[in-house]
């Protein structure tokens, strides 16, 4: 088993230099086709690896976990490097690297992978793997920094220019603040499960009501019927309970609490964002029945995104969490249409 994923003609010199280089690196077979287009690949392996990347705060230095997938032995350059944002109840990899069994298509990463995208994921401070030695409460604009940081990291490894930038609830929010910071890092973003104002959603209405216990704590309890409701809450019988549990499992191994500044932000200082400063290429992904965002506050955050290729797609019998939904492979789907579009011929100077 070789030490790094070859996922592009990087050397081992390139990986020891960034520091981050994890220390296991895991082969995942792909499941044998047996006539299942949406799953099949000609080749056969996925590797995992980790790494670290160091935010330097005040003197201290705080840890972030990455996790990387891509093809195994590849002798082909990656068709782009894709990062991975998760929301605010969950750490990155039961999201977007979750194993179900019976299902090859349950880890996202693995799929675009196969795919030939060099895919990876993190967990920004307080989360998961990621480090937890301090009292914050890892708000918006703490998710933005951790990505500035992660986006680095990345870019020296891959030896890439840009990346693009997938975010579901609150780490699209995270995903749109960093990409109005840097936008010259950002090729393309997704932004899935977004919020502008909050004016008109009736989740946030329902938060708001414990805003005052948000405050008083820089963490708040997790637990299973917690997660649970984050698929059931909006409409029930959008989601796969059988996968709701296996992804509550592996959310579970990881924390038994989260932080509350992204539940602060989203009840009590909406916008944390603007749109007219986000000047790349961006696809909003709202599901038909998400009660995060009304579709009037994403159609205002959408007019107002000042690059001329922009798309607005609704997504049929989907509420919040789109990529656990019964329906996911509509969101896979849409996500590769994304990264696959071809770059125009004409620009209008």
């Amino acid at each position: 088993m070789n030490p790094e994923p070859n996922c592009t003609d990087r050397d081992r010199r390139t990986w020891l230099k960034t520091g981050m280089a994890g220390a296991a690196t895991v082969v995942l077979p792909q499941a044998q086709a047996q006539g299942n287009a949406w799953s099949a690949s000609p080749v056969t392996e996925v590797v995992g690896q980790a790494h670290w990347a160091v935010k330097k705060v005040q003197g201290q230095d705080i840890r972030l976990f990455m996790w990387n997938k891509c093809l195994a032995r590849s002798a082909e350059k990656p068709k782009a490097t894709v990062l991975l944002v998760h929301g605010s109840s969950v750490s990155s990899t039961p999201v977007y690297d979750l194993t179900v069994p019976g299902r090859d298509d349950a880890s996202l990463m693995d799929w675009l992978a196969r795919r030939g995208y060099d895919v990876w994921c993190f967990d920004c401070e307080g989360y998961g793997r990621s480090d937890k030695s301090r009292a914050v409460t890892a708000d918006v604009a703490m998710g933005a920094d951790d990505l500035e940081v992660v986006s680095e990291a990345i870019l020296r490894i891959t030896q890439s220019s840009k990346l693009v930038l997938y975010g579901s609830s609150s780490g699209a929010l995270r995903a749109a603040l960093f990409a109005q910071r840097r936008p010259q890092l950002v090729a393309r973003l997704l932004l899935d499960a977004m919020v502008w104002t909050g004016e008109g959603s009736p989740t946030l209405a329902e938060r708001r009501k414990r805003l005052p216990a948000y405050l008083a704590h820089h963490r708040r309890p997790i637990d299973r019927n917690m997660i649970r409701s984050i698929f059931t809450r909006d409409h029930p019988g959008t989601s796969d309970l059988s996968v709701v549990e296996a992804f509550a499992d592996a959310v579970l191994a990881l924390d038994d609490s989260m932080p509350t500044g992204t539940y602060i932000d989203m009840s009590s200082k909406l916008p944390v964002c603007d749109p007219t400063k986000i000047n790349v290429p961006t696809v909003i992904l709202r599901g038909e029945y998400d009660g995060i965002a009304s579709m009037d506050d994403l159609l205002g955050f959408f007019q107002r995104l000042p690059h001329p290729d922009k798309q607005f797609v609704v997504m049929q019998g989907i509420a919040h969490s789109s990529t656990r939904s019964k329906n996911y492979r509509t969101v896979y789907h849409l996500i590769e249409r994304s990264l696959s579009q071809p770059e125009p011929v004409y620009r209008d100077s």
